[in-house]
């Protein structure tokens, strides 16, 4: 029984020596694999779920980032973009709503590009790529059902200001319309700033009276609990006079830098009725090359109509100044519904001294929640901010908006500190506005 026992343990001891001398030949057969994250198994994933919808060829992006070799010129940019939560373009407080459009990466790819650039940004083993995304030509929201196009070529010249331009289209439609999805397509991004498309209903249009609206400036004052409408502080003396503005009916679509073309959630839609005409509102820059546009809008109809009409509103203050010199500058609006409504999106803007955006709402029992907080606005990317869960607004609530402007030297996007800034069109002046998709909750109705 002894003896057996110092057999079997010398042969178990045998073994284990064969076994190191097994691994330490084949470990100096092969070459070891990179010790962090390679493109090809780890990076490129993530770009294609959140980068290469825009980093592509005849994109927005500045470059494309389908290929390594696309990709690696960038890489120290890609983890630096990344790491500040410049990239992907989302600039909203993660603790405040919850988004459907959300753009933002985990920790855990932020930790994956970081590493792979400390590593050196390897590519990794080929047959480690995942298939690239397929996108469609042209239009993201696929063949357009009708294409509507501006009459005519308009000419950029190489420099100068170039004022709002207007044209007008006839839909042509004989019946009443639902849009499931709407897209803007520039004709040359180089020159077009941003892009509203207007449409005017035949006779008066009064399908948006669910709303009214209330504008305020300077710190949240007390409501008068008997006047859910009244403003929020007292209006400082009118603006000098502008000069008169046309009136173009209701946003049907937009582009801007950041946005994307709009498919609304399953069961609503759009309503456009028949006659209606467009407006495209065109904001063009010069950028020291003389060009011409031609802007179309793609739409693609619902195959039945929907149980539940989105509709677009908007909420501004026109009315405030931005002194000189002055950072944190509040302006305020604010809004209270005469019915009971849904609210589906929020899209802030302002120009090039806006800095930051908060929302709350006022319930009719007295409750108050903060719904979005837009902590470092960026005027190059206009977010839409479509909620996960649409909010219910009982009849009564108030919806209220701080935007915070940067008017001073310190804000290296201003383009004159040294002047007092009103409302206008143009970047180097101001706007506060927010454009609002919501339903109406008495017209949910049954497919039919």
């Amino acid at each position: 029984m002894r003896h057996h026992t110092r057999s079997a343990v010398f042969g178990v001891g045998l073994m284990w020596l064969v076994g190191i001398a097994a691994v330490a030949t084949t470990a100096g057969d092969q070459t070891p694999p990179p010790a962090g994250p390679t493109f090809t198994k780890d990076v490129a994933p993530i770009l294609y779920k959140n980068c290469t919808q825009c980093h592509r060829q005849g994109e927005i992006a500045p470059m494309a980032l389908l290929t390594y070799e696309d990709a690696r010129p960038f890489a120290r940019s890609i983890r630096d973009r990344v790491l500040g939560n410049q990239m992907p373009p989302w600039h909203a407080d993660p603790s405040v709503g919850h988004w459907a459009n959300e753009r933002r990466l985990s920790d855990k790819d932020k930790e994956t590009i970081a590493r792979w650039v400390a590593g050196g940004a390897p590519k990794g083993n080929p047959a480690d790529m995942p298939p690239a995304p397929k996108y469609k030509d042209g239009w993201n929201i696929g063949t357009p059902d009708v294409v509507f196009t501006m009459p005519e070529t308009y000419n950029v010249p190489a420099s100068g200001t170039i004022e709002y331009q207007y044209f007008d289209v006839p839909t042509n439609f004989t019946e009443d319309k639902w849009i499931d999805s709407i897209e803007v397509r520039p004709g040359n991004r180089s020159i077009v700033h941003h892009v509203i498309v207007f449409y005017q209903e035949p006779g008066q249009d009064t399908r948006t009276n669910a709303i009214k609206f209330a504008a305020g400036m300077g710190k949240p004052r007390p409501q008068p609990a008997d006047d859910p409408a009244a403003p929020a502080a007292p209006a400082p003396a009118p603006a000098p006079a502008a000069q008169p503005q046309r009136k173009l009916g209701n946003m049907l679509a937009g582009l801007a830098p950041g946005t994307e073309a709009v498919t609304f959630p399953a069961g609503a839609a759009r309503m456009v009725k028949a006659g209606a005409t467009l407006t495209f509102q065109m904001h063009y820059t010069s950028n020291g090359t003389a060009g011409s546009d031609k802007t179309s809008v793609g739409i693609k109809f619902s195959s039945a109509p929907p149980a539940i009409e989105i509709r677009e509103t908007a909420m501004m203050n026109q009315n405030f100044t931005l002194p000189a010199g002055v950072a944190g500058t509040a302006v305020e609006a604010s809004m209270t519904v005469t019915e009971d409504v849904t609210l589906w999106s929020l899209l802030p803007h302002t120009h090039l001294r806006g800095r930051s955006w908060k929302y709350d709402v006022t319930y009719p029992d007295g409750r108050n929640e903060m719904v979005l907080s837009v902590p470092a606005y960026d005027f190059n990317w206009q977010t839409e901010y479509w909620f996960k869960s649409p909010l219910k607004l009982p009849k009564g609530s108030k919806l209220h908006a701080i935007a915070t402007y940067d008017n001073s030297s310190t804000n290296p996007s201003n383009p004159d500190p040294r002047a007092n800034v009103t409302w206008g069109d143009q970047t180097w002046e101001e706007m506060m506005f927010t454009g609002i998709a919501f339903s109406v909750d008495k017209d949910k109705r049954s497919k039919q």
